[in-house]
């Protein structure tokens, strides 16, 4: 019985991918938290977007993918600040316009060029095609990232919540600011190929959503989103194995159940409090 509960990590890409799933989970999670409590939602879906022309343009260049994402889902972060800030329009109305224009870019330049990396992997990741430089990269990612939200964690959170306080403290809140964007991008990168572009979507908005609704201390939420995402990746991906599905969408499917689970449960809570 043991042998077969215990048959997934019998094979290397297996054992690859439960890797790579705990590897994102830290960032993805850490980042998620402050998505959520700054508004930044569509922040997230707007990178992930965008970084499609920059992969592309990489491949062409012979450039490793992340350094065409990365400064890819800057440019999206700071031609959507430019014009934002020059404009009527309102912040989330750019974001939209932009990251859909950069995400037809993307889709135009890969259907004009010849390439063995199919789109849905791109798209929506290959958790069991990872090799060595995969993981390398996406733990090379997750330390520094991770570094970086837990020595100046506070000042994010009040960046978050209170820029003109945090701005009256002292707090430089324009580095903040794209130290955060870079934050994301990079994690972005470090998701690609287990989640694509797509399904990282979900990694850095869900965990955050969910302990949002479980707790209200930041440290907490924190600690509670990094949980359920490691939980999801190991979970899904040991599922997928049996129910012969891919990776990635299982863990998304689970941190979704997992999502509703929390909403109800908040919600018989407030009900119980009102009666």
């Amino acid at each position: 019985m043991i042998d077969v509960l215990l048959q997934p990590l019998a094979f290397s890409f297996m054992q690859k991918a439960f890797i790579i799933g705990l590897i994102i989970s830290v960032p993805t999670a850490f980042l998620s938290c402050f998505l959520i409590v700054k508004g930044w939602s569509l922040m997230g879906d707007a990178l992930s977007h965008a970084i499609l022309p920059g992969v592309v343009l990489a491949y062409l260049l012979n450039l490793p993918l992340m350094i065409g994402a990365f400064a890819a889902g800057m440019c999206c972060a700071l031609t959507t600040g430019y014009v934002a800030e020059n404009c009527r329009v309102k912040r989330d109305t750019v974001m939209g316009v932009v990251f859909s224009g950069m995400f037809a870019l993307g889709l135009v330049l890969y259907s004009g060029i010849e390439t063995d990396v199919h789109l849905d992997h791109i798209l929506f990741g290959n958790m069991l095609g990872i090799d060595g430089t995969d993981l390398l990269t996406a733990l090379m990612i997750s330390i520094c990232v991770s570094l970086f939200l837990m020595a100046r964690w506070s000042d994010l959170l009040l960046q978050s919540f209170d820029p003109v306080q945090a701005s009256a403290t002292g707090l430089n809140v324009v580095a903040l600011h794209f130290g955060l964007l870079a934050a994301l991008s990079m994690t972005i990168v470090a998701t690609l190929k287990a989640a694509g572009l797509i399904l990282a979507i979900s990694l850095l908005i869900a965990p955050g959503a969910i302990a949002f609704l479980m707790t209200s201390q930041f440290k907490r939420m924190i600690l509670i989103a990094i949980a359920v995402t490691m939980a999801a990746m190991i979970g899904g991906i040991y599922l997928s194995f049996w129910i012969d599905s891919a990776p990635a969408p299982t863990v998304i499917l689970l941190l979704t159940l997992v999502f509703l689970f929390a909403f109800f449960r908040r919600s018989q809570g407030n009900q119980i409090a009102t009666d």
